[in-house]
């Protein structure tokens, strides 16, 4: 989930979550009915053994998230950079050049899932120099709601990728111990790439609407 790997309104069945996992029914089925009560997942129409449903993340919904993933996220950036070590910003800065390649040479959804996930791992790995266990639960549970919708807009979101580098700009300022400058652009990165994906969200809900 927090990779984007489900899609909106995809089931997720328990017994194929096991099977891939090579556990038993119990923990998949604890796992799932906590991200129900966390509204990360829909429970299914079978009840509690009919597995989950990824929702759809409204246009408002998103832009809600998007607003607290700022403040939260670049808080967590800013103590990130009183921690920082120069292997962790070797470390990212691998991250970084593998999300570059991913991008420039997009082309179809396996590529578009390794963006993904080097995404995750990039922001992630900044937010866990921070120390704060609190705020990093925080954080896991925005991106397990917002996950699907990367999943579903990444296509059209391309382009805005390409030219944008908040995440370079956040990498030097970490490198320099610079933890407003890490901040600002954590903020700038997530609010600007929101204004982006609710565009396309309410512009997907508007074509529904007059179909």
């Amino acid at each position: 989930m927090l990779a984007g790997r489900f899609a909106p309104g995809e089931r997720i069945l328990l017994r194929e979550i096991a099977a891939e996992l090579g556990i038993s029914l119990t923990p998949v089925r604890d796992a799932v009915n906590h991200l129900i009560a966390e509204r990360v997942l829909e429970r299914g129409s079978g009840g509690q053994g009919g597995g989950a449903t990824v929702p759809f993340l409204g246009a408002e919904q998103f832009r809600q998230l998007t607003i607290i993933r700022a403040d939260i996220e670049s808080r967590a950036a800013l103590e990130a950079a009183l921690h920082a070590t120069d292997d962790d910003v070797a470390r990212l800065r691998g991250c970084l050049e593998g999300m570059r390649t991913m991008i420039e040479q997009e082309s179809g959804a396996e590529r578009r899932q390794g963006y993904l996930d080097l995404h995750r791992q990039f922001h992630f790995g900044i937010y866990a120099l921070a120390d704060l266990p609190v705020i990093h639960d925080i954080i896991e549970n925005l991106w397990l709601r917002c996950g699907p919708m990367l999943t579903a807009v990444l296509p059209e979101y391309v382009p805005y990728l390409k030219r944008a580098d908040h995440h370079e700009v956040a990498l030097r300022a970490l490198a320099q111990r610079d933890g407003e400058g890490v901040a600002a652009a954590i903020r700038r990165d997530i609010t600007e790439a929101g204004t982006y994906i609710h565009m396309l969200l309410q512009t997907a809900e508007q074509e529904e609407a007059r179909a």
